[in-house]
């Protein structure tokens, strides 16, 4: 026992291998992977070998196999065996049976040693055995957990040591976590990238989880310990969708058990022994190998050009069902192939176009440096065209792997002046290098700073040079890269950081806050300390301000900050940003996706301090949307932005954003977003387009503007609008559209010469055309490598590859041909044929595995998808313009056309590169049935994998087999839906059928695996053989020439408009009638027959009236009678609408009672129509000839007519329109008829019949115009006397739902029994921007009054305006337009109402005009000045336009008008100004100016009010009495010098125009000025002088008040020994400091002495 405790003392040291002596252990290691499930197939590889074990020195030791042999497995588990790899263990034996050396001490692997000639596949098979050796022991502790290195890297291990001493054996079990690893080995190739963690969605669910564990049972011996046996076993599982939903797995097992210990020593190959690394995993040649096909590499080059031969034969304007997968193996080969293969094949193809563009897609393809290599040279060279180098650009940057050598090829590559000397490239080079940069350091977190040095390095450069759009390219390329040192670059570009900022335009501060989007990915909090500075600060432009708060939200903004941002916002000056701000908060308040569940918390406190009337703000503020939804269980979830940023309340906004995102596996990624500026572009197309820039427009413009005290411009907007698209978060393309490019664009279309290209491309039509063309497409390359615990890599991927083609064969003939240069009149005036084959074709493979993918070995899990589609079609064209004469031909279907079909399987494959003619394909789903063995249900075996183990194999042996081995597998699903055109002879035909498992589980994973096929083809339809399908259209005379079948129509029904009259008086005749209809018949009894009908229908009719009034009368307001429409052409009509009426009333007392309470809301509709009752013939064919043919038709070979034919009829002197669709199929009788009359300007009716005949069904419409009051109004009315019962079903099943979105609109409902087959709708006008609304079904009366129209209607008002513009269509549009966005202000009197409708009282100097309105733009397009005169104390304007004065006043209760100083009598108006944009008439009591394409709506002036209307792109540009029109009423007093006054008076005494000198002839004798404080002041103590920083009224010299009043204003206030006076201080009082708010004395009129100067 003593010599035991002694023994555990030694083992708890570590294992030890005494020299001298070889220990020989048998090992077995084997690799599964598939479905837990048994009975399912699975891919695997197995390993058995004897392992020699010797010491050569005490810290080095040998280790050897011997006997190894490799077995692959692919098939149904655990039915089948392993099969032995024979020619493989031979190819591979003498690499196996080189032993290797490692270092070993106190049971820890250290470095390994090996012969150059061993590769590193095969060390890593090695380190799978010393992977057992590995242990770290504690000699004071029996439990424990540390980081362990292992195979997979550094990760938690846990221990657990214990006795049996009865035995004397040691046990020790080692459990390692994959998942919690602080050195992982793993590689990542393709998404990675592009995709970010989301730390979230792992903590509630994973996709990737991986553990393992080792068992030893060591024996204590005298010199150390002897491992007896060893087992491990290590278990993975993956699922894109949650694993707790059922997984596919990799089980790796080892077996190390001892066999004997020999006396002689294990002896090294006599070779230099190399480093090759530690314990852990090395990934080598397993990144060029993809785990879709294994290909045996013997001659590169030669296999390159046999399957680049294959690809262009084979895809010669067809795609080829397999090229996909033959596209792969051809990147597969390049990928192995040295650059000077790939420039041999270049030299040797690139003049073949066929050959050049495979080879082109396929190289960037490689992403490797030689790839890179390849294309930088061929750009310097020149060889590449422009599309060519986009094209290789953005196929590298997606697929390269990054590392330093690639992120310098690109630099060198954005850098090349082969680049740089076309913008469309340089941009493009410069925005993938910053994409690489950010590829890079994703997988390098330590990137280096010296990446984007020389992106820093030229913004230095522009900055010098300013050259800003040059500037907002870099921007965008550092957003790209993401890289933290560009913070500082990029702050100095912000205002408030860099001291060069505030020079730069708006839209490189927007550019510089949104580059800072992806750096807050890895950086936030610093990003958050940066960006919120931005937001906080009030001066900036509210556009930047929301742009900050966009970066702000993606940070994941902390509760304490979310907190601060809503007490700001409960302050916030700016209605915008509150708008916006507020809207994203409630937006993320609602959030369901993991990584916003924090924010969302803390908006939804934040949205509770906020107040909700920033809820209620208009559409024209701007506004966050987002909407997410996540789905737990899967994993998997979508969200949606957008972000609609205004800076002033217009109705076109001048940035909309918006991004799509997707959240699977863990994993978040922004899909796809775009941008859109719009600054400028509504006014570019509304205003007028050169203004003069004469003196005299110059003097009187500036001559007002120097008055003003202070004065400062807005901005102009230049005419700019921009977008820039981001895929996978990376900005690929961008573009500004200014002037020039406008310029460059309609050059471009100018001087096209359109004769020469025009006569080339019709010679080529014309000498035939052929096209055949291909384009293969890499679109998804995603692996993840793993190690696994015998040594073997396990990947992950997702492989989608596509092939598109097209067949294009054009021939033309032109009779007769075409001399001279090309000219489209004459073409139009030669007969044209055109035979057209076209045949598009696609084929798309998706390839998702998992498994054991070498060099030499694969053993995978495979998902093969695969879609095929070919469309073919041959077209026979002739065109005839002189002849009215179309003619269209197609082949029809000949046989069995497969149009698409997909495929979908899953698969165990194994394989080996020495046998591939012996590969293992099984599908995962067993294809036979297995036979049930006993009575277990289904229902009780589904429960069992929910609770049961994931590994089958660690499963007892009583568990394994009810799991699977009871089931009878399930039938597959098949399904079959076609549709028949017996017509045309084409019948269209899906196929389905599916295989799943999940009779096992119902998850998502187990839906995926089985097969899955639809195939969708096209045969030829049972009957008669087709020849061919032909459209005819004949117009003209000849028309009737084409007709094949006569139609002979009886007269028996009575016409259309004679109709509805016969309906009108039995309406009249018999009160009550409702919607009673009859069949007109020539037999006496039927006519009586039908007026007892019509007798009984009317007192059941009067009985359902009355009962329903009473129903009505208890539920709600009863609005039947909201809208009477009545005609009143004659007094037999005027009769019957009364009679009518009368009958209404009587049949219901209580609804007489509630039509008068509910008089005030009602309004009687009364429409003036004019009736022609004109008696003609029911059908036009039987007088007319056709005046269009139309025949679509099939050729049948037996020459029997099969097909429709439509012919088109009108009677020019009735307006009548008639069309007959028939069949022209010999006895079918089936047709359409369409009757329309055009009755008179007032009235159209339609009548559509259809069936036998045109017997069968039928419905008429009615659409007609008239008055409700004096108000325009119009109604259709569509009736009916049978439809068919499917349309009728299906109108049953969509009305709820209308009906549920109307009043989710807001449209008001209310039952009433209507006409039981009439659906009316009528539209009034309420006013010129608002109509009435009410639609009648048979069941349902629905209305909406006041409904706002987005444009001013041409009535009233409005029309007469439009009286100006009645040469122009689009300029009365773009005024109906104008005017309904325009923003109004308005004065009476003393009281201002502005144009954000916030309404003031001031009290106005005399004689001195004041800024009403102006252009605050350096453009000074318009000016409007208000003056109140002395004498009467009336309001008088003065308006400058253009180059000319507009004075309207006035004199003795009468307005007078002067244009230049020339009075313009009122006989004169309308007066329009010879340039056209300036129209002068009068309106109501008063004159109207209108200039809406110089920024002015309207002026409206008259003895009582005056108002203003400013177009809708001047709002935010305007300044004045009447404000900026921005929306924002909290600034509204904002001052000349754009400071915020304190109160009304104040406000607009500083829009006085000043006067100069007493002698002034305006009368004007007051000045602006700052005054100082009269009495005593102190300020902390000390006493001090002030003086206002806000000017105010005075006399001028010389003069003296004569009415004053007092306004409140602020002072500066300096010390009493400073030298400021109002001489010396004035020149800059007004940007001083606010110290106290103190009254001051303001004048309003003045008085001069004679001796004044």
């Amino acid at each position: 026992m003593k010599v035991f405790v002694l023994a555990l003392t030694v083992a708890l040291v570590a294992p030890e291998f005494v020299p001298g002596k070889t220990y020989e252990y048998k090992y077995e290691g084997h690799l599964l992977g598939g479905l837990p499930e048994e009975g399912l197939a699975r891919a695997g590889v197995k390993i058995e070998s004897k392992v020699l074990i010797g010491a050569v020195t005490p810290d080095s030791y040998i280790l050897k196999l011997e006997d190894p042999v490799l077995y692959e497995y692919s098939g149904i588990w655990p039915k089948e065996d392993y099969r032995p790899a024979t020619k493989l263990t031979s190819a591979l034996s003498a690499q196996l049976l080189t032993p290797i050396k490692f270092e070993y001490a106190n049971g820890v692997v250290g470095k390994v040693f090996a012969p150059a000639g061993v590769s590193e596949a095969v060390v890593n098979i090695y380190r799978g055995v010393l992977n057992i050796l590995q242990m770290n022991i504690k000699k004071t502790q029996n439990v424990y957990e540390l980081q362990e290195p292992g195979v997979q890297g550094v990760c938690k291990t846990h221990y657990v040591i214990s006795e049996d001493s009865k035995d004397e054996r040691i046990h020790i079990t080692k459990t390692r976590d994959l998942d919690h690893c602080s050195d992982k080995v793993y590689k990542d190739i393709g998404m990675a990238a592009f995709s970010d963690r989301c730390s979230e969605c792992v903590s509630r669910g994973k996709s990737l989880k991986g553990t393992g564990a080792v068992t030893y049972i060591m024996k204590p011996l005298a010199s150390g310990t002897l491992i007896l046996e060893a087992t491990s076993s290590e278990l993975i599982q993956f699922s894109p969708f949650n694993i707790v939903n059922g997984a596919a797995q990799m089980e790796a097992k080892q077996i190390l058990k001892l066999l004997e210990v020999k006396n002689t020593p294990v002896q090294p190959v006599e070779a230099d022994y190399l480093p090759r690394g530690s314990l852990e995993y090395e990934i080598s040649i397993e990144l060029l190998q993809n785990p879709i096909q294994l290909l045996r590499i013997t001659n590169a080059e030669a296999q390159i050009v046999e399957t680049l031969n294959q690809l262009v034969s084979l895809n010669l304007g067809k795609a080829q069902e397999e090229s996909p997968l033959k596209y792969i193996e051809l990147i597969q080969l390049l990928r192995v192939a040295k650059y000077e293969t790939i420039e041999a094949l270049w030299t040797r193809f690139k003049a073949r176009s066929d050959y050049r563009h495979w080879m082109l897609t396929s190289i960037p393809a490689v992403a490797n440096h030689v790839a890179l290599k390849f294309i930088t040279e061929k750009v310097v060279a020149g060889d590449l065209t422009n599309v060519e180098i986009a094209q290789a650009l953005m196929t590298s940057t997606r697929l390269v792997t990054p590392d330093l050598e690639a992120v310098k090829l690109f630099e060198s590559l954005a850098m090349t002046p082969k680049i740089q000397e076309t913008p469309f490239l340089s941009e493009t080079a410069l925005l993938f290098y910053g994409s690489m940069v950010d590829k890079y350091c994703v997988q390098h977190p330590s990137c280096p700073a010296e990446l984007v040095r020389p992106v820093h390095d030229l913004i230095v450069k522009a900055l010098d040079r300013r050259e800003y759009e040059q500037l907002t390219i870099i921007l965008k390329v550092l957003g790209n890269a993401g890289h933290p040192s560009s913070l500082k670059p990029i702050m100095k570009l912000l205002p408030g950081f860099g001291s060069t900022a505030s020079s730069l335009p708006h839209r490189v501060h927007i550019d510089a806050v949104l580059a800072l989007r992806k750096i807050a990915k890895r950086e936030h909090k610093m990003i958050q300390d940066i960006v919120v500075q931005i937001f906080m600060d009030k001066n900036l432009e509210p556009e930047l301000r929301m742009v900050s708060a966009i970066v702000l939200f993606e940070t994941k903004l902390p509760m304490g900050l979310v907190t601060t941002l809503a007490q700001n916002l409960l302050k916030e000056s700016n209605l915008q940003v509150a708008s916006f701000v507020y809207s994203y908060m409630k937006a993320l308040a609602k959030t369901t996706s993991p990584d916003h569940s924090s924010v969302a918390a803390a908006c939804n406190v934040a949205i509770r301090i906020l107040s909700p009337k920033l809820d209620r703000l208009s559409y024209r503020f701007s506004r966050a949307f987002y909407y997410d939804t996540y789905y737990n269980p899967w994993m998997l979830g979508a969200a949606a932005s957008a972000y609609y940023i205004n800076d002033v309340a217009s109705v076109l906004p001048r940035t909309i954003m918006a991004k799509a995102s997707t959240y699977f596996a863990g994993v978040h990624i922004d899909v796809l977003e775009f941008g859109v500026r719009t600054e400028g572009v509504q006014e570019a197309l509304f205003k007028v387009r050169d203004l003069p820039e004469d003196a005299d427009r110059i003097t009187k413009m500036k001559q007002a503007i120097k008055a003003l005290t202070e004065w400062r411009a807005d901005p102009s907007r230049h005419p700019l609008g921009s977008v820039y698209i981001k895929v996978l978060g990376q900005e690929i393309a961008f573009v500004n559209v200014d002037k020039e490019i406008v310029e460059q664009i309609i050059q471009f279309a100018t001087g096209l010469d359109v004769p020469t290209y025009g006569r080339k491309a019709l010679d080529a039509l014309v000498s035939g055309y052929t096209l055949k063309y291909s384009r293969p497409i890499l679109a998804a390359e995603v692996r993840r490598i793993l190690p696994t615990a015998i040594g073997l890599p396990m990947e992950l991927s997702f492989y989608t590859a596509a092939v598109a083609a097209a067949s294009v064969e054009l021939h033309a003939t032109v009779s007769p041909p075409l001399t001279g240069k090309f000219n489209l009149a004459q073409l139009l005036n030669s007969d044209i044929s055109l035979k057209a084959d076209i045949a598009p074709s696609v084929s798309m493979h998706t390839y998702a595995a998992m498994g054991v993918n070498t060099a030499f070995l694969q053993a995978t899990v495979m998902i093969r998808a695969k879609v095929h589609s070919v469309v073919p079609k041959k077209i026979e064209a002739r065109l005839d313009v002189n002849k009215g004469y179309f003619n269209l031909k197609f082949l029809p279907v000949e046989d069995d056309e497969s149009v698409a079909s997909a495929h979908i399987e899953t698969v165990a494959i194994a394989r080996n590169v020495e046998d591939l003619a012996e590969a293992q394909i099984t599908p995962i789903l067993p294809a036979v049935p297995l036979i049930r063995k006993n009575s277990t249900s289904i229902n009780s075996v589904m429960s069992l994998p929910e609770n049961s183990s994931a590994s089958s194999e660690i499963l007892s042996v009583n568990m394994r087999n009810p799991i699977i081995n009871n089931f009878k597998l399930p039938r597959a699903f098949a399904k079959k839906f076609c549709i028949a055109a017996q017509t045309f002879g084409i019948k269209a035909c899906t196929e389905i059928e599916s295989r799943t498992a999940t009779f096992i589980r119902n998850s998502p994973i187990y839906a995926i695996v089985g097969n899955h096929t639809v195939h969708a083809k096209m045969y030829p339809a049972a009957g008669p053989v087709i020849e061919r399908i032909e459209i005819e259209v004949q117009v003209g005379d000849d028309a009737a020439e084409k007709i094949i079948k006569v139609i002979n129509l009886s007269e028996e029904e009575e016409i259309l408009e004679n109709k509805n009259v016969l309906m009108k008086l039995k309406k009249i005749l018999i009160p009550g009638l409702k919607n009673s209809t009859t069949t007109s018949s020539s037999s006496s009894s039927s006519r009586s027959s039908s007026s007892r009908s019509i007798a009984s229908s009317s007192s059941t009719s009067s009985k359902t009236s009355s009962s329903s009034s009473s129903r009505r009368r208890s539920k709600m307001v009863d609005l039947n009678d909201l809208i009477e429409i009545t005609s009143q052409t004659s007094s037999i009509s005027s009769s019957s609408s009364s009679s009518s009426r009368r009958s209404s009333r009587s049949s219901s007392s209580s609804s007489s009672s509630r039509s008068s309470r509910l008089s005030s809301n009602q309004e009687l509709f009364k429409m003036n129509f004019t009736k022609h009752h004109i008696h003609q013939a029911k059908y036009l064919s039987n007088t007319l000839k056709p005046k269009v043919t139309v025949l679509i038709r099939a050729i049948r070979a037996d020459h029997k007519n099969q097909g429709y034919q439509i012919a088109a009829y009108y009677d020019q002197e009735t307006a009548r329109v008639q069309v007959i669709i028939a069949n022209l199929t010999e006895n079918d009788n089936w047709r359409i008829c369409a009757d329309g009359v055009m009755l008179s300007r007032h009235k159209l009716m339609a009548r559509v019949a259809w069936g036998i005949e045109c017997k069968q069904y039928n419905t008429t419409f009615t659409a007609e115009t008239g008055r409700v009051g004096k108000e325009p109004a119009a109604r259709v009315k569509m009736a009916w006397d049978r439809l068919p019962r499917g349309m009728t079903r299906y109108a049953e099943w969509l009305s709820p739902y209308l009906y549920r979105a109307a009043e989710l609109s807001g449209v008001n409902q209310t039952r009433v029994d209507n006409e039981p087959k009439e659906i009316k709708f009528s539209v009034s006008v309420a006013n010129e921007t608002k109509v009435n609304l009410v639609l009648k079904t048979p069941k349902k009366t629905l209305y909406a009054l006041g409904v706002p129209v987005p444009v001013y209607l041409p009535f009233g008002d409005t029309a007469s305006e439009l009286v100006a513009y009645q040469n122009s269509l689009s300029d009365q549009i773009s005024y109906m337009l104008t005017k309904a966005h325009a923003a109004e202000c308005s004065v009476i009197k003393d009281t201002v109402d502005t144009f954000n409708n916030r309404k003031y009282k001031t009290e106005m100097p005399l004689s001195c005009y004041q800024v009403l309105a102006q252009d605050c733009t350096p453009e000074l397009k318009f000016m409007v000045l208000l003056r109140r005169d002395q004498t009467h104390e009336r309001n008088e304007i003065n308006v400058k336009i253009g180059n000319i004065d507009i004075d309207i006043y006035a004199k003795d209760n009468t307005i007078m008008v002067k244009v230049n100083d020339v009075e313009i009598p009122e006989s004169n108006l309308p007066y329009q100004h010879p340039a056209g944009s300036i129209t002068i008439t009068k309106k109501e009591d008063g004159i109207i100016l209108l200039a809406p394409s110089h920024g002015l709506q309207e002026v409206f002036y008259s003895l009582s009010d005056l108002k203003i209307k400013v177009v809708d792109w001047m709002r935010g540009q305007t300044c004045g009495l009447c404000g900026k029109a921005d929306g924002e009423v909290r600034q509204e007093y904002r001052t000349p010098n754009d400071r915020i006054a304190k109160n009304a008076t104040s406000f607009s005494h500083s829009w006085v125009l000043a006067g100069k000198s007493c002698r002034d002839p305006s009368e004007c004798y007051m000045q602006l000025e700052s005054v100082k404080l009269e009495k005593k002041a102190s300020l902390l103590g000390e006493e001090v002088k002030c003086y206002s920083v806000e000017p105010v009224l005075r006399c001028l010299p010389g003069c003296m008040p004569v009415r004053t009043t007092s306004v409140a204003v602020g002072y500066h206030c300096v010390s009493l020994d400073s030298n400021m006076n109002r001489s010396d201080g004035l020149s800059n009082i007004y940007e001083k400091s606010i110290d106290v708010t103190e009254t001051a004395e303001a004048h309003l009129a003045c008085r001069c002495t004679p001796q004044c100067t």
